[in-house]
């Protein structure tokens, strides 16, 4: 290309897009960074803050509706900036590829907090290919007759894949339902299996 011809209308926008999020990230106001990645499970919409990784959603998720909750609840400057994303998509391909059992993310829990807090605290225990029920979780967290509030704690943890709620299945082995969907799980589960 020389200095004379009209850069294409992609090029254009990605060349704004790219120093939009240099600009935001060198004055301290990229809030919030997203990014999409193509996973085995479909298309996973990441999101993280200064702090760590806060979202994960799946593709059958609103990720327009995603977007403007982490808007509403974290800040109104969300922008698409996938290169603070790239530790985050390199140790999710490194999970479906079978290499990776361990995250070793810095992560930001502001999503989650009470009870759904202490639920995800203890997601994070269950190793890699293990299994725990409901009622298993619901007994370590000190609350045995909870079972029902670990589903739905399970259903809106913020981070799923990384906080292991696939790992999470009815007492009789069930896997039961999943925010990603259910052949979503059951493909999780078969890649943990060892």
């Amino acid at each position: 290309m020389t200095a004379f011809d009209e850069p294409s209308d992609g090029e254009t926008l990605r060349r704004l897009r790219n120093r939009l999020t240099s600009d935001a990230h060198a004055a301290g106001i990229l809030d919030v960074a997203y990014r999409t990645i193509d996973s085995p499970i479909g298309t996973l919409l990441l999101a993280s803050t200064p702090i760590g990784l806060v979202q994960i959603a799946f593709e059958n998720e609103d990720s327009d509706a995603i977007l403007t909750m982490l808007s509403d609840r974290i800040s109104p400057r969300v922008l698409e900036a996938p290169a603070r994303l790239d530790a985050a998509a390199a140790e999710l391909d490194e999970y479906f590829a079978g290499t990776r059992r361990r995250f070793d993310l810095p992560l930001d829990l502001q999503l989650a907090g009470g009870f759904r807090r202490q639920v995800i605290e203890h997601l994070r225990e269950i190793d890699y290919g293990k299994r725990e029920s409901y009622g298993t979780v619901a007994a370590a967290i000190g609350n045995p007759r909870a079972v029902r509030a670990v589903g739905t704690a399970c259903g809106h943890n913020p981070l799923p894949l990384v906080i292991p709620c696939h790992r999470v299945v009815r007492a009789d082995g069930a896997i039961g339902q999943y925010r990603g969907g259910v052949e979503a799980k059951t493909a999780l589960l078969a890649l943990e299996a060892v």
